[in-house]
């Protein structure tokens, strides 16, 4: 189907707006029937399999193995952990009945009152009740730790203002659980795979992020500690791209999970949790693009390399359709995905504007010239530049200019996060940096739960995170003159 570039909003004059309209107009998403809800078309879905391939491999290669555990969870089992039940019930959507029967008065169906269930089962919001209770009849023994398992699944919240990607009422992700003999071993399993993630981000997504905890106010419900990565996008706006949480020992007490240890005593196990969503693909957009369109790194484009001919009369198409056909059999054959646009529906100008819209890292276009001089136009939508280069030795010319690219989108975004992080050291210049410039603001913070909530009133900036990297530093809270002994990265927020 055609894609249409017009009228694409500029993204300094609304970058909302923008953001909006180029899910759309890219064919990575749309709004369904059901509010709140969206459909992930082919061309986003592709971007999310080549996500989800990475972190499986990622996940596998640390020991992890994949397992699926219900969508339905039993209400009781919130109640069981108080703190997590808090922090989750209000965006829990409810089963109540398991069927419907035709109206009496001739209005469609209702619901039949005779199939009440009889208890209420909530639509996962996150599974870790449901897991912990299946883990219950898993472990007894030392020698079953660790359980180490990942779930790919589509999860429920009742969220009320939705986005496409960045917050949805159902959305998909993976989700880590794993079980732990000791306290060491978890705490080490969640720094772990936050480091993971932290390695997807950079080296697949090109996105530098900053790892650090959540302050006490903005961890998981349920957590004793949770690990962060946050990504800075282009409005200078914080995503939390990533969590991993160590849980402690709240869920294995919850559900009453022990095992027998070395010494035949019994233990509660040590847990934890961790996982990356579809928000993922909110945050490819928001950091690379441009007014032009998506720009995707080449590990995640879906189409690497596309092939255009420009060209009069069915003779030429014919002949340039077999030199391209060749050139792209040979970047396939080195790993490379290739498209060969043959339409002659649309003019090479039109695929031209479609392709930069979509993000394609190469485009190459043939023309009758070229075919001549053994040539080729090659463009690349990092930097909107193009160059004519032989055809002679292209297909190793491209694998190079790919691992580039991927290098120049990271280096690009890692310049804009680095200048967008602010040290301050006053209340005004908190809200001034934070007014007219945005990003990151490094300051002190009392350490107080109270402080964390005043500031986030007066400004709706919170707590991104405590970097991992901080150092002691002693200072005075930037609102309330309190002592402080480190610095802390403020933001506002997706």
């Amino acid at each position: 189907m055609a894609v249409e570039l017009k009228d694409l909003t500029k993204a300094d004059d609304n970058y909302s707006q923008w953001y909006n309209e180029l899910v759309v107009k890219a064919g990575l998403a749309e709004n369904s029937a059901v509010r709140g809800c969206m459909v992930i078309k082919p061309y986003g879905y592709a971007i999310w399999e080549k996500m989800q391939a990475a972190l499986d491999k990622m996940f596998k290669d640390t020991g992890h193995q994949n397992a699926y555990f219900p969508l339905f969870i039993p209400k009781s089992f919130f109640s069981k952990e108080a703190h997590h039940v808090e922090g989750f019930a209000k965006e829990c959507a409810v089963v109540t009945h398991y069927r419907l029967k035709n109206d009496p008065e001739g209005k469609g169906v209702v619901v039949d009152p005779d199939a009440k269930l009889e208890e209420e089962l909530i639509v996962r919001p996150t599974s870790e009740t449901i897991i912990w209770n299946t883990y219950k009849n898993w472990i007894q023994s030392y020698r079953d730790l660790p359980i180490l398992c990942n779930q790919w699944a589509n999860v429920v919240r009742w969220e009320m203002r939705t986005r496409l990607f960045l917050r949805t009422a159902e959305f998909l992700w993976q989700e880590g659980h794993t079980a732990h003999a000791t306290r060491e071993e978890a705490i080490a399993e969640a720094e772990k795979m936050i480091n993971v993630y932290k390695t997807f981000a950079e080296d697949y997504m090109s996105l530098p992020v900053i790892v650090g905890h959540k302050s006490p106010n903005e961890r998981f419900a349920g957590a004793e500690d949770t690990l962060t990565i946050e990504a800075l996008m282009q409005d200078g706006k914080a995503l939390q791209s990533g969590t991993s949480h160590f849980l402690g020992q709240n869920f294995a007490k919850a559900f009453d999970v022990q095992y027998v240890n070395k010494e035949g005593k019994l233990e509660y196990v040590w847990a934890t949790s961790w996982g990356v969503s579809t928000r993922l693909m909110g945050a490819l957009i928001m950091a690379h693009s441009d007014n032009n369109g998506l720009v995707l790194p080449p590990k995640l484009a879906p189409i690497q390399v596309v092939l255009v001919p420009i060209y009069k009369g069915e003779e030429q198409l014919k002949m340039m359709a077999e030199r391209m056909n060749a050139i792209a059999d040979e970047l396939k054959a080195k790993g490379i995905s290739v498209k060969v646009d043959l339409r002659d529906n649309v003019r090479s100008g039109f695929k031209f504007a479609e392709y930069e819209l979509k993000g394609v890292p190469v485009r190459l276009a043939l023309g009758p010239r070229d075919m001549e001089n053994g040539t080729i136009e090659l463009a690349r939508r990092d930097t909107l530049t193009k160059e004519t280069v032989p055809q002679e030795g292209l297909t190793d010319r491209i694998v190079a200019l790919l691992d580039e690219i991927q290098a120049n989108i990271f280096r690009k975004a890692l310049d804009f996060r680095n200048s967008m992080i602010t040290r301050v050291d006053t209340w005004d210049e908190f809200v001034d940096v934070l007014n007219n410039k945005g990003g990151f603001i490094s300051a002190h913070w009392d350490g107080t739960v109270e402080t964390e909530v005043a500031i986030k009133e007066a400004t709706k900036a919170t707590i991104r995170c405590i970097p991992l990297d901080s150092v002691e530093e002693e200072g005075k809270c930037v609102f309330t003159g309190k002592p402080s002994h480190r610095r802390v990265l403020f933001a506002r927020s997706y």
